[in-house]
């Protein structure tokens, strides 16, 4: 059966990859991105997530089977949290109603395994507490402070949306509503994102320390999309709150037995 689904970040990378599957699939895909997209959007503005619900509600006719929240920076930057963090709560809270239209609604967000690497807890606060303003303020102390400080707004969006997802997914909103919610959280994923890494030895060697991935390696989009692919059909009747780690063995190593 053919069913409806919303992908944000859909011109590169991980969206694409997700679009262009489940389009294979015989699916109906309105994308969001800056460009090259069914709703161009930009979602670290407040203006710009409310244009992707209103053109959603349109194009979708009132009904979505699926919202993927994959739209994601990691530019030492405030707008990397404006994107990752409120921009994915605009995508997921925002775009709900049009869920609950579907006879088998699901959502599921992009985090990273960067969640397990090292988090300002000042910057965490404000995003737990949804204080977008405190939030910016903070990520520009962060970037003002060079790249590698800088790179907590990255950290820092992706374990506060792990955590959001934790938190909401058994509520009557989510899982009340018929709802799965849950999360993927890639390694290193061939893209654009990370090319100006990888191209470069200093970067492989970085990425190498920073994001061990003893499974096969760094992963393609692909790779994800079947993921995503899986865990917003359907199928995925049970799963609620989970963080998947589709990492190559980040998680394994940095974590070890720790899950229990």
């Amino acid at each position: 059966m053919s069913r409806t689904y919303l992908v944000t970040g859909s011109a590169s990378g991980i969206g694409a990859a997700t679009s262009e599957l489940l389009t294979a699939q015989g699916h109906q895909v309105i994308g969001v991105d800056l460009r090259d997209a069914d709703i161009t959007a930009d979602l670290s503005t407040g203006e710009g997530r409310q244009h992707m619900i209103d053109a959603a509600r349109e194009l979708s006719q009132g009904r979505l089977d699926a919202v993927i929240a994959n739209a994601g920076i990691s530019a030492p930057i405030p707008a990397t949290v404006q994107v990752n963090y409120f921009g994915a709560l605009a995508t997921l809270e925002g775009l709900r109603p049009l869920l609950l239209a579907s006879d088998a609604p699901r959502a599921v967000v992009t985090a990273s395994m960067a969640s397990l690497q090292p988090a300002d807890e000042e910057l965490l606060a404000a995003l737990i507490d949804a204080n977008e303003e405190a939030a910016i303020t903070r990520g520009q102390a962060l970037a003002d402070a060079g790249p590698e400080v800088g790179y907590l707004n990255y950290s820092t969006s992706k374990q506060a949306i792990a955590r959001w997802v934790r938190k909401n997914a058994p509520t009557p909103e989510w899982a009340g509503a018929g709802i799965p919610l849950n999360a993927i959280a890639p390694g290193v994923v061939l893209s654009p994102m990370t090319e100006p890494l990888v191209n470069s030895p200093e970067g492989r060697a970085q990425l190498e320390e920073q994001v061990p991935m003893p499974l096969n390696g760094w992963m393609p989009a692909e790779s994800a999309a079947e993921l995503l692919s899986w865990l917003s059909s359907p199928a995925n009747t049970h799963l609620c709150g989970q963080v998947i780690f589709i990492d190559g063995g980040v998680d394994a190593i940095f974590r070890g037995d720790t899950t229990w």
